[in-house]
């Protein structure tokens, strides 16, 4: 019964005027595009939330902003409050100051070193060039003087066998042709040869030089020690001062804290910060320094995968018997010396390289 009524509906369906057909097409097509419009109206709705919802929280990150830039002037507008303010920013652009330094210190370290390893790079892939430069152009000279052969000592065997007219000559001419056939397989074999020793060298000067492909392994640990190294000078450069330990503390925090004291020894504190952050931007004796420390990392670092350009933090650790410029740090200063790469002393994560 289902086929005959399958079979009555194709007879209708052929039957039915064209103009039919086409009314049944374009309802459709109707259904079609209704279809893709409601989906396009159901994505663009959810667009809309998205946005709204990005939007409330962009609302509530300026409301917070400005809830602290109401509580800082507020505490502007108060000697008690404003000094320790002051000193809490001072400590935050202090540390600020340490990692500009060793940006920069890496910054110059992976320009000297790129273009060391770029020029080396450089100067082994034209020797490998011009290897084998030399290589296919003396294929190209042997296939062309073998073709050349060839094809003269066709010539030779033509000339010959142009010269064997008369019916004795017969056996001579099936020699002749013998070895011209030989002769002329040679010199095919000779050209095909010389084709593709000028097809190599096309490629070859169609090969484009291969990019650099940045920093060895080698080269990023040995410039994040030199880094480290550098935290260290820095470091030891204040070992007398709590003042690494009080612009950590400043930049672990969001809001201002009232632990700097009264007024002068807010004062004091700004003093101190002002000739600590001319400590650090001090030149004299870091390359020695670092130098030095870089030696002694390279000694003591280990990693934890052989492809780590980072050494794990426990093992470049302060000990006794560490030395800046001369003077060892023993007892009490050694303890005061931080890790600064377990402590991330001036943000040091972000300086190294990967």
């Amino acid at each position: 019964m289902e086929s005959l009524t399958q079979l009555a509906n194709l007879v209708r369906s052929r039957t039915r005027p064209p103009a039919a057909l086409a009314e049944d097409q374009r309802v459709l097509d109707l259904f079609k595009n209704r279809a893709e419009l409601k989906k396009a109206h159901g994505e663009l709705q959810e667009e809309v939330y998205r946005l709204k919802d990005r939007i409330k929280q962009q609302e509530g990150a300026t409301a917070r902003v400005q809830e602290m830039l109401a509580a800082l002037e507020a505490r502007l507008g108060l000697i008690e409050t404003a000094y320790p303010a002051l000193v809490f920013y001072q400590l935050r652009s202090f540390w600020q100051c340490g990692r500009e330094i060793l940006e920069q210190f890496v910054a110059e370290l992976v320009n000297q070193q790129e273009d060391r390893e770029r020029r080396a790079f450089l100067a082994e892939h034209n020797r490998r060039q011009f290897a084998r430069r030399q290589g296919i152009e003396g294929g190209l000279r042997t296939a062309e003087t073998q073709h050349l052969d060839e094809q003269e000592r066709v010539a030779e065997l033509l000339a010959a066998r142009a010269k064997l007219t008369r019916f004795w000559h017969y056996f001579k001419r099936r020699e002749v042709d013998r070895r011209l056939h030989a002769a002329r397989e040679a010199a095919a074999a000779a050209g095909e040869a010389l084709e593709e020793a000028r097809a190599a060298a096309e490629r070859l000067s169609a090969e484009l030089a291969p990019q650099f492909a940045g920093l060895s392994l080698e080269a990023r640990r040995a410039i994040n020690l030199a880094v480290i190294a550098y935290a260290e000078v820095l470091c030891l450069r204040l070992i007398d001062t709590p003042l690494v330990a009080l612009a950590r503390e400043a930049t672990s925090r969001r809001e201002v804290a009232d632990d700097y004291g009264d007024r002068e020894e807010c004062e004091a504190l700004i003093s101190a910060i002002a000739t600590a952050r001319l400590a650090l931007q001090a030149k004299s004796n870091v390359a020695q320094d670092v130098k030095g420390r870089s030696e002694r990392l390279k000694v003591i670092a280990r990693y934890r995968e052989a492809t780590d350009t980072t050494p794990a933090a426990e093992s470049v650790a302060i000990g006794e018997g560490d030395v800046l410029a001369g003077l060892p740090l023993g007892g009490r200063r050694a303890a005061r010396m931080p890790n600064v790469l377990a402590e991330d002393t001036w943000d040091l994560f972000r300086v190294l390289l990967r």
